[in-house]
């Protein structure tokens, strides 16, 4: 296996620039693995047709932060960006930083906001040392005015401004669960009514929590998949749904994980869970899903349409099987499917 082997050409054009509307109206391309039938569906709404009484969806109900700071460097004015990856303690954080060549250890960066009483918001930012992947340690002299100074970080491939940043954000993101870096794409498509219909049919929908950290947007970079370091992201599953998701189990009853996260969690709890399929879990998770991995929980699963050479490619190949899933993403193209965060869904059983 190399990382070349999950490559492919997507025309730019196929790249979502802005969410469709009404969320769930985007496509559905729908794999059966027992056959190897692939199908299309107009619109992500008709996933109830594919899901029965009975069902567990699990979610991941983590909100993205304004993790995007934009100030000058107290020494020269020069511009920088700085990126929050993940709180390491009281005003300390993980962070990515451009230009990262202009800003060494002892570098105060100032972020401020001028709000139209005239009042001030100010924050410094010093960089207090580094880590390996071009990580940087930063220090915020006040965090609590983040929600003013912050951005909402899209991803890089997105040139589009977003009009609204809840677009980028899931209907059921929970403000008591912010910490994510990117959304949790898959989730990107549910609607309340579209929960609720759900519901209705007798599936019942579980939230778990993973804060999506770098490798979101990190790129595997050498050819050997094996080499790549995960890095570690922060989970938490409670003992009601870990319960429920076991009972499912046992009955013999589906399990659908929305989005590639809510695999990796699941999936690393499983792998430690003593008294059942699943056992309660918080902590640090780091888990790198390729093919020839055997899974635990999910039964299908709900997901986008991925990078080339990333390691959510790679999970989802694991999921489906690498040469159904590049059938997929082929007929995916030539039908003009929506790519990546704001694309269109595929729906593997």
């Amino acid at each position: 296996m190399k990382t070349s082997d999950f490559d492919y050409n997507l025309p730019q054009e196929l790249i979502a620039q802005t969410p469709i509307e009404p969320r769930d109206s985007s496509r559905l391309l729908v794999i059966n693995r027992s056959d190897g039938v692939i199908s299309h569906s107009e619109k992500f709404s008709d996933i109830t047709e594919f899901l029965k009484s009975g069902d567990v969806l699990v979610f991941n109900n983590s909100r993205v932060m304004p993790a995007r700071l934009y100030g000058k460097k107290m020494d020269t004015g020069g511009r920088i960006e700085i990126l929050l990856l993940r709180r390491l303690g009281d005003g300390l954080w993980e962070a990515l930083i451009k230009p990262g060549k202009r800003v060494k250890p002892g570098s105060k960066v100032v972020i401020k906001k001028e709000s139209q009483s005239d009042n001030k918001t100010e924050v410094i930012a010093e960089v207090v040392g580094e880590k390996d992947g071009g990580i940087r340690l930063v220090s915020l002299s006040d965090e609590r005015d983040l929600p003013l100074l912050g951005k909402t970080p899209l991803p890089p491939y997105i040139h589009a401004p977003l009009a609204n940043p809840e677009r980028y954000q899931t209907v059921y993101a929970d403000a008591d669960k912010t910490g994510s870096v990117a959304a949790p794409t898959a989730g990107l498509h549910f609607t309340p009514g579209l929960i609720e219909k759900l519901k209705k049919k007798g599936i019942i929908c579980l939230f778990t929590t993973l804060h999506i950290g770098l490798d979101t947007f990190r790129p595997i970079q050498d050819e050997d998949p094996t080499k790549h370091l995960m890095y570690y992201e922060y989970g938490y599953i409670s003992e009601e749904v870990a319960v429920e998701v076991s009972k499912a189990k046992i009955d013999g009853r589906r399990v659908i994980c929305v989005g590639t996260t809510s695999v990796r969690l699941v999936e690393y709890a499983a792998g430690i869970s003593k008294t059942a399929p699943l056992d309660s879990f918080e902590g640090w998770v780091n888990l790198f899903i390729f093919p020839g991995y055997s899974f635990h929980i999910p039964d299908a699963m709900i997901t986008n349409f991925h990078l080339p050479k990333s390691t959510l490619l790679m999970l989802v190949s694991a999921f489906g099987g690498t040469d159904l899933i590049k059938k997929a993403y082929r007929e995916a193209i030539e039908n003009r499917y929506r790519f990546y965060s704001f694309g269109d869904a595929m729906l593997i059983l």
